[in-house]
């Protein structure tokens, strides 16, 4: 595959990126050695070869679940730097 201008251009409106032409030209540059890599890989003989699901051949041992204490509102709320009698207050972070 070679990468070509329309191609940068492309990727670039689809990330909403903007390049001037020195970096066109050096991510050109980058993308071809990538794809270059990944075809070179293509090369491999697989035959026999199984996919990996997991890198270990460990099992995932999970606990059950248990349910314990828990901590009070009161307690909850205490060290707080702002907060009512039930919740905590926080800075407005969304604007409209």
């Amino acid at each position: 595959m070679e990468v070509n201008d329309q191609l940068v251009e492309k990727l670039a409106h689809l990330s909403r990126l903007q390049f001037n032409e020195s970096e066109k030209a050096e991510i050109k540059n980058d993308l071809q050695r990538m794809i270059g890599f990944v075809e070179k890989l293509n090369e491999l003989n697989l035959d026999g070869v199984e996919p990996l699901m997991h890198m270990s051949e460990e099992v995932n041992v999970l606990r059950e679940d248990e349910i314990k204490g828990s901590v009070s509102r009161e307690e909850a709320l205490k060290n707080a730097p702002l907060h009512d009698e039930q919740f905590f207050k926080v800075p407005k972070v969304i604007k409209k």
